[in-house]
Formats: structure tokens, C-alpha cells, sequence
């Protein structure tokens, strides 16, 4: 029996390699049909066993992007949240392990009692179960699935066959399929093969899945005949092959996929009724960022340089605030271990600004408080995030305060001064995965500091993923150094910000203000950073 459902679904696979935007393109189909007037919202589906990305490695799986809510969850809700400008929650990332954990607690509990538990139907009823879930929680008019992986990875299988059986749950006229594949340039040839498209359609439709739209990446401008044979060798109407060439800025493609009317075929499809798009505000943001009117460069000091993904939220915040400034952000790489060697004057002097990324381990430490020092000295702009503001205060307790030798005690057992210390609610706990600070809590800002100057208000809420804190035994010695702690947390008191006076900025805060960045509204701290920047460079 076919459920109703107020709520239209769009499923998003790719195929032939990954890492071909998935996660870009559900974001954009979800900007332009919020931008029609319809509630929506994305779900990502992670194939993966882990229970979230939480203990991966960042070189294996790019960054962690924490909800309100305090969920580790995929880099892609990141996306989700810059375009659609709707905060995400630990309900839009379902994991395999998810799946699996709550199906093996409920057979253990005796809710299959008599029953054999399979993958189909208990897995996949699971993963369908996840799906309705979101739509009723958020009575969204449209819900954006992504699947994770590439079709015909043997993890992603049950996924692929719940939301082939979703189609006869809810309706044909409430699903919509689409599908995003590879047209790559053969150079010596000279031309796009869509051999590949042809090959990782069959493979869906091997697994009973028709695509309804196929979105296309690709190097080069797609011929017409091209379009016309993927088009006919893959069941799906002429212009329901859209193009997706490589664009400057991600920002882009949802103009770009709005121009090829994927927007209109998606309503018209879906028989969705809604009013006129408005795009002119993120138009406005985008020309900022393809023609700005200056250029300033951060130095981003850090020990994952080599993997960017590491760093996504950072990076796309500083794209937001250039635009805001109407100016390109130039992010310079530098390895915090290289520094260590080879000195700041060397690897800093060209610089308008320097970043302190957040992360763990004492790799690169010494590298980083050589970065601060020289922010400090130099009155370079300084901006430092989690464990970059951690190094801060050690920079400063060690260089100011005399405090010789000051650390933390994640870097080292036996302190003198152990400025940065594990937050008392952490000493016991031995697991790893879900345990941190996580999620979003309160700041109250001190008035006339940079911080209020930049939020223009008494409280803010802030993102969280942390251990270590600054240890309050320590507050009035930094006080009395000339350290300002511009903002705490008024239950905990909790030091969440810190500044320095006689510096023309130079801030540090203990949440990750990046995850909170979109396009349309610009983090303050990173826009005021990058205004620092760009007076620094006069």
C-alpha cells in the first residue's frame, strides 16, 4: 500500500569516480527550490560502518562538520548549511553503522522475536525508516537524499535498494531520481566520451533504479549530439541531461543549473506548485567572489596542509568574507612543522594575516606558537580557532607572562604551568567517539572588545568540538598579564575568547565560528578578520 506524502523526494547517486560533487549538486538543487518558496531540507546517507566520522583521520575523510546539536557528521551537511541556510541536525547523517547499530539493539531487545533479521527487509526498512523520519520531523515540502560512495560499491547496496523501493512506498509522483556521472576529454582524441554514463547507468538500472535526470560533469562544453546520445542510451528525455562543467567557484553551479532550468523540470516533474525564483542576493555574493575589487593573503598555519578538505569550512568562510569585503582571500598553505624549521620571517613575511586552525596532537606545535608570536610582535591580524587559540594563550603565558615552559597537558604530563588543562567533565571518560564538547553554546561578550564589535550583541551561540579548555586556575594571572578574555560561558565559566589589547586585531576563540559561515551571511569574526587583513595590507 502506497503512503501518502505531503513531502516530494529527490535521491542523489553518482557514478563512474567520487569525489564528483554530489554534495554541491543536492546543496544546489536545494538553494533553488528554497529560493521557489518550498520548505526543504538534505539528508546524507554515509555507506561507511563507523557510527559517525568523529575518530576518522582527517586525511581520510576530510573534516568533521558538527551540528547544532552536537552530531560529527559529513563534510556535505557543511554544504547543505552554506547554500540552503538551514541548520543541519544529527538526524541529516545516517551512517551504516547507524543502521546497523539500531536494527542488531532492536533484535537484542526481542522486537524481531520469531524472525530471522536480513538485510532486506530489516536494513532496508531502517534506511527508509531514517528517510520518513526527516521529512515528518521538519513537514518538509521536499527532502534531498544524497547517497553516499559510487553505484556498484557493495557497501552502498542496501541504499541503493531502499530508495529503489521507496519509489512504490510513496508514489512515482512523489520520487524523483537523479543521477551524476562523468563526460570525461580524452586529450588525444580530442573529444568527451559518454561511454562511462552509459556504463554507470546500466549499473543502476541493473540495481532497478531509472534515472529521471542525469547531471553531467565535465572539462568541456557538452556538444549537442553528445547530450543527445546520453540522452538516448540512457532512457532519459533531451533535456533532462544537464551540464555541469567545471565552474571558479561552487557558488556557481546553482546559477548554472538554474540556467539549464533543472529547477523547472524538478517542480514540473514533482508537480510542485511555486512561486517566482529570487536569486539576485546570491548573484550579488558570487560577483564579489569571480571579479573582486582587492586581494589580501591569510596564512593558514597548519599540520594538514596537504589535504584542503581538512580545512572546507575555513576555506569557504573566507570566500564568504572576501565577497563581504569584496575582495579575493589568497590562502597561503604553511606547514606548522616546516616553520618550526625554517623560521616565521621566511614563511610569514608576505602575508596579511595569519589562522590557527583548530586539531589534535602535538605535531607542529612549536611551529604554531612561532606563528602567534610573530602575529603578536609583528601586529600582523591574528586570527585563532580551538586549538588555535589554546596556542595563543600558551604563546602568550610562556612570552608575556613569564610563565616559562607553559603547555598544555595534552602535549605534556608533568606541568609547572599547565595553562591549558582536559575540561574536568572529560577526566573520566575513556571512550573516544561522541565524546567532546560538541555542539552549539553559549558566549557572553565583554563590551568594546572586537568580538562584540564584530556580533554587535551580549550572547552569541557558537559551535563546539573540543577536550581541552584554558585552565581557570590560571584566569587571574593571564588577566593580570594584559590578556583579555573578551567572552565565557555563563553556566561553566568557561573561557571561550580571548584578545589583546594593543594589537590592531588579534583574537582568539575556542569554538569553530567557520561551521556557522554561508554565503549570504558571512561569519562576522571572519569578515572583520579579512577587513583586518586588507587595512594591514595598506
Amino acid at each position: 500500500m502506497v503512503k501518502k506524502s505531503k513531502t516530494k523526494y529527490i535521491f542523489v547517486t553518482g557514478g563512474v569516480v567520487s569525489a564528483l560533487g554530489k554534495g554541491i549538486a543536492a546543496a544546489s538543487i536545494g538553494l533553488l527550490l528554497k529560493q521557489r518558496g518550498l520548505k526543504v531540507s538534505i539528508l546524507k546517507l554515509d555507506p561507511y560502518l563507523n557510527l559517525d566520522p568523529g575518530t576518522m583521520s582527517p586525511t581520510q575523510h576530510g573534516e568533521v562538520f558538527v551540528t547544532e546539536d552536537g552530531a560529527e557528521t559529513d563534510l556535505d551537511l557543511g554544504h547543505y548549511e552554506r547554500f540552503i541556510d538551514v541548520n543541519m541536525m544529527k538526524m541529516n547523517n545516517a551512517t551504516s553503522g547507524q543502521i546497523y547499530d539500531t536494527v542488531l539493539t532492536k533484535e537484542r531487545k526481542g522486537e524481531y522475536l520469531g524472525g530471522t533479521v536480513q538485510v532486506v527487509p530489516h536494513i532496508t526498512n531502517e534506511i527508509k525508516e531514517r528517510i520518513f523520519f526527516v521529512a515528518n520531523e521538519s513537514n518538509l515540502d521536499a527532502l534531498i537524499i544524497e547517497i553516499g560512495g559510487t553505484v556498484g560499491d557493495i557497501e552502498g547496496l542496501p541504499f541503493i535498494e531502499s530508495i529503489r523501493q521507496f519509489k512504490y512506498d510513496v508514489g512515482v509522483q512523489n520520487t524523483l531520481y537523479v543521477h551524476l556521472t562523468y563526460v570525461p576529454y580524452i586529450a588525444a582524441a580530442g573529444e568527451l566520451k559518454t561511454k562511462p554514463t552509459q556504463h554507470s547507468v546500466k549499473n543502476l538500472l541493473e540495481l532497478g533504479i531509472q534515472p529521471d535526470i542525469l547531471i553531467a560533469r565535465t572539462e568541456k562544453t557538452i556538444p549537442k549530439e553528445a547530450k543527445e546520445k546520453i540522452a538516448l542510451f540512457c532512457n532519459v528525455e533531451k533535456g533532462c541531461v544537464i551540464e555541469a562543467k567545471d565552474q571558479s567557484t561552487i557558488y556557481q553551479v546553482p546559477l548554472e543549473f538554474h540556467n539549464y532550468k533543472l529547477d523547472d523540470i524538478i517542480c514540473d516533474k514533482l508537480g510542485l506548485e511555486t512561486k517566482e525564483i529570487n536569486l539576485s542576493a546570491w548573484e550579488q555574493y558570487v560577483k564579489y567572489i569571480k571579479t573582486p575589487v582587492d586581494r589580501v593573503k591569510i596564512g593558514i598555519v597548519g599540520k594538514y596542509i596537504g589535504l584542503k578538505d581538512s580545512y572546507k569550512s575555513i576555506i569557504e568562510a573566507f570566500i564568504h568574507a572576501g565577497s563581504a569585503n569584496k575582495s579575493k582571500v589568497e590562502l597561503v598553505w604553511i606547514n606548522s612543522e616546516e616553520l618550526e624549521h625554517s623560521g616565521p620571517d621566511e614563511m610569514l613575511s608576505e602575508v596579511h594575516g595569519i589562522l590557527v586552525p583548530g586539531g589534535f596532537g602535538d605535531r607542529g606545535i612549536e611551529g604554531k606558537l612561532l606563528a602567534v608570536k610573530y602575529a603578536r610582535e609583528n601586529d600582523i591580524p591574528f586570527f585563532g580557532i580551538c586549538l588555535g587559540m589554546q596556542c595563543a594563550v600558551i604563546e602568550y603565558a610562556r612570552n608575556v607572562g613569564g610563565m616559562k615552559n607553559a603547555n598544555s597537558t595534552e602535549f605534556a604530563r608533568k606541568l609547572k604551568y599547565p595553562v591549558i588543562d582536559l575540561m574536568a567533565e572529560q577526566k573520566k571518560i575513556k571512550k573516544k567517539g561522541g565524546t567532546m564538547r560538541l555542539g552549539a553554546f553559549d558566549c557572553q561578550i565583554e563590551k568594546g572588545t572586537n568580538l562584540y564589535k564584530a556580533y554587535k550583541k551580549d550572547v552569541i551561540s557558537e559551535r563546539h568540538r573540543h577536550r581541552f579548555e584554558v585552565n581557570n586556575d590560571y584566569i587571574n594571572t593571564l588577566e593580570d598579564c594584559g590578556l583579555i578574555l573578551s567572552g565565557k560561558n555563563p553556566e561553566l565559566n568557561l573561557v571561550e575568547t580571548i584578545e589583546l589589547a594593543d594589537h590592531p586585531w588579534f583574537v582568539g576563540v575556542q569554538f569553530h565560528p567557520e561551521l556557522k559561515s554561508r554565503l549570504t551571511k558571512p561569519h562576522p569574526l571572519f569578515k572583520d578578520f579579512v577587513k583586518a587583513a586588507i587595512n594591514f595590507k595598506k
